[in-house]
C-alpha cells in the first residue's frame, strides 16, 4: 500500500476517549514515546514500522502500536477499517511476555462494535 496510514481513536459518546485516558495515565516521558511511534508509523507507513518493530500483527486485522521507555512497555490496539484509515481501540502497559487474553478481547470487541456501525458494515 503507497498510502501512508493514519490513525484515528474511539471517542464514547460523551466525548471521551479510551485511548486519550491510557496516554493520560502513562508518565510524561512513555506518553511521548507511544505518540512519536505513531507518527512515525504514519510518516513513514506500515512495512517500515513493521521493520522497526513499532508494529505487530496479532491475527487478522488486530495489530499492536509497541513502545518501551525503559522497563515500561506500553501496546496499543488497533485495526484496519478502509483504505489507508486504522482505528485505535485502546492501549494497556504490557507487564507479561504474552499479550493477555483480555485485552485482544476488548480490541476484537471494539473492532465488532465499529465495523458493525459502518454503512456497509465493511469499510
Amino acid at each position: 500500500m503507497k498510502n501512508k496510514p493514519i490513525f484515528e481513536y474511539i471517542k464514547r459518546p460523551d466525548g471521551t476517549s479510551e485511548f486519550e485516558d491510557f496516554l493520560d495515565s502513562l508518565p510524561e516521558k512513555d506518553a511521548v514515546k507511544l505518540l512519536a511511534v505513531i507518527e512515525k508509523t504514519e510518516k513513514y507507513g506500515l512495512p517500515v514500522a513493521s521493520r522497526n518493530q513499532w508494529v505487530k500483527k496479532l491475527e487478522t486485522n488486530l495489530y499492536e502500536l509497541r513502545s518501551k521507555v525503559s522497563s515500561n512497555i506500553q501496546r496499543v490496539f488497533y485495526f484496519h477499517v478502509v483504505d489507508n484509515r486504522y482505528v485505535i481501540t485502546h492501549g494497556f502497559t504490557k507487564k507479561t511476555d504474552k499479550t493477555p487474553e483480555n485485552e485482544k478481547k476488548r480490541a476484537r470487541e471494539i473492532r465488532k462494535k465499529i465495523m458493525e456501525e459502518l454503512p456497509d458494515g465493511n469499510n
